[in-house]
């Protein structure tokens, strides 16, 4: 399946790495590989995390207190959100 990352879930997966990096070097690097395998898990099985809405999906990360808000459409997973699960966990809806 093709992955599509919307705009918004790109400005926080970016924001996030920053942060990270500031905190402790190479961290931010370490929080990106994350997310790739978290994306890879999902585009190898996308009906495998539970809906949080009648057409969207999140996945946990292992290592990070984030998720990955999606949405399966055709052949595709849109990315909605890359979003730090203790804030504003509704957030996304508006997307």
């Amino acid at each position: 399946m093709n992955i599509i990352i919307l705009a918004h879930a790109e400005q926080e997966f970016i924001e996030a790495v920053d942060y990270y990096n500031v905190q402790c070097p190479g961290l931010g690097y370490e929080f990106a590989t994350e997310i790739t395998t978290t994306l890879n898990r999902i585009s190898s099985f996308p009906e495998a995390w539970p809906r949080i809405s009648p057409r969207t999906r999140r996945c946990i990360t292992n290592k990070f207190p984030y998720g990955v808000i999606y949405q399966i459409q055709n052949n595709n997973i849109l990315v909605v959100a890359i979003m730090h699960m203790k804030r504003n966990p509704i957030g996304w809806q508006n997307r």
